[in-house]
């Protein structure tokens, strides 16, 4: 059992602080893996909490590896991420304000898979041809036009 999972058996579903962490996946073609999650239906890029003792970067390497099957390379920051428009409410009702930092990987290796539990299907998409369905929200706003602009800078 996870960290947050231990957390949310005491205190419920309110509002947490959780670290995290998330990757950009960029491939040779510019395109960027997204995938569509199973608990909420929305297209979304890897991601997920810190466990205890953990850097950002460990985690982010991590939760690449068990959503998709791939190990990350090189790891460039895009973004941090706080505040309060970093808050999220699970579809189970649990509330979250994230803080953590989205890196942005173009090094990557291993066979793409998808890790059922969290994940129904993943593709590599154009960063202007994204699916409908995307996470909503500011921060994911944000972060997509962090991604913009680095590509159209490349």
């Amino acid at each position: 059992m996870g960290y947050i999972l231990e957390l949310r058996r005491e205190l419920g579903s309110r509002p947490l602080i959780m670290a995290g962490a998330g990757v950009i996946l960029v491939s040779a073609r510019n395109e960027i893996l997204i995938g569509q999650r199973t608990d909420n239906g929305f297209w979304d890029y890897p991601a997920g909490s810190m466990e205890l003792g953990e850097r950002f970067e460990e985690c982010a390497r991590r939760e690449v590896l068990e959503e998709t099957g791939l190990s990350c390379g090189r790891l460039g920051s895009l973004m941090e991420l706080s505040g309060r428009n970093s808050f999220y409410e699970y579809p189970n009702g649990d509330q979250v304000y994230l803080a953590g930092i989205v890196y942005l990987c173009r090094e990557f290796s291993g066979e793409l898979r998808v890790q059922e539990e969290e994940v129904s299907r993943q593709r590599f998409f154009p960063i202007d041809a994204l699916p409908e369905g995307l996470a909503p929200g500011e921060l994911k706003e944000a972060i997509f036009d962090k991604v913009r602009e680095r590509l159209s800078g490349d």
